[in-house]
């Protein structure tokens, strides 16, 4: 039973855990790719390739085959950038039988278009920070405010504002700006799990206590039952399915959320290790084994330290060749 899990890049952690859940589960190999072949997690897999980057033309045509020649099951996209490509092409990845981790191309532009994002939530009664685009920015604001690329990843060009000035020079600078409320108050991240049917099996809120670049290296689990109800119910909308990371603030006993990655996120391997190992609830569903919902049954209160680690190898242990 193989996996392929896409853009390895320093997901070390990810290929670990789908090694642990295979070895649990049954047997299969965890196949790694990245488009680097100075990509750490490639060398923890069990098998690892060079492939072309995901707007190039031959990189639908290369996985395809690689999943042919491996047999794999299933296919984990791990980069923003490339899940509107494997939802277009779900499909053909079927063909050969493996199941690509991504839900329907619709859920994936509406999950990274932060504008369209927002008219869904409200659409469907659920709160996100007020917003604001270019074409219905109030004549009086109040500062401080926070503007966010309309497309993008990691936090990049998502700041806030302190000033009327400051807000002009950022939306001349950045593409269509959302423009939001500046919250204050407790961020979370909800790593959502569902099944290929799109049933919630678990939800697993994590505080984040300290942000670096977009990515949470301090974080802490709270069982906090508004929460992991308002993530599974906007999973639910959504048609989510496998491992999605939610993000929302957590204002007055209201959520407000703000995006959805529908992909596993950097700092997924708390909700493992509290309860939730999704890859080997992937596993089981690949087996045919049907889950029950297990909503709230983790370790609450739970704190993962993120920190990086040291990797060496020979030189002439570098791939260089891409998968033919």
């Amino acid at each position: 039973m193989n996996i392929l899990i896409t853009s390895a890049s320093r997901k070390v952690s990810l290929i670990k855990s789908f090694q642990e859940a295979l070895r649990e589960e049954g047997n299969g190999q965890v196949i790694a790719v990245d488009v680097s072949a100075l990509a750490p997690a490639l060398y923890f897999a069990d098998t690892h390739y060079l492939v072309p980057h995901s707007n190039e033309p031959e990189f639908l045509k290369v996985l395809v085959c690689l999943c042919q020649q491996h047999e794999v099951r299933l296919v984990v996209p791990t980069r923003d950038e490339e899940l509107a490509v494997f939802a277009r092409h779900r499909e053909r990845f079927a063909e050969v039988g493996t199941t690509v981790l991504v839900p329907s191309e619709k859920t994936v532009n509406i999950c990274q278009d932060k504008h369209a994002f927002v008219r869904f939530c409200h659409q469907h009664g659920f709160a996100t920070p007020v917003s604001y685009d270019l074409t219905n920015l109030p004549a009086q604001l109040s500062f401080p405010l926070f503007v966010r690329p309309r497309t993008g990843k990691g936090g990049r060009q998502a700041v806030p504002v302190d000033s009327q000035q400051q807000l002009e020079l950022l939306c001349r600078q950045i593409n269509a700006p959302l423009v939001q409320e500046f919250l204050s108050c407790a961020e979370y991240t909800v790593d959502v799990f569902a099944d290929f049917s799109g049933r919630v099996i678990s939800s697993v809120p994590r505080e984040r206590l300290t942000v670096v670049g977009g990515e949470a290296v301090v974080s802490r689990t709270s069982k906090n039952p508004l929460l992991i109800d308002e993530a599974t119910r906007l999973a639910t909308a959504l048609e989510l399915i496998g491992h999605n990371t939610i993000q929302c603030f957590l204002d007055n006993d209201k959520v407000k959320f703000i995006e959805v990655n529908p992909r596993f996120g950097g700092a997924a391997h708390l909700g493992f290790a509290a309860g939730a190992p999704t890859p080997q609830f992937l596993v089981k569903l690949l087996k045919g084994e049907a889950l029950t919902p297990n909503l709230g049954t983790f370790r609450d209160n739970y704190v993962m330290l993120r920190y990086g680690e040291d990797f060496f190898l020979e030189g002439e242990a570098v791939i260089e060749q891409n998968f033919q």
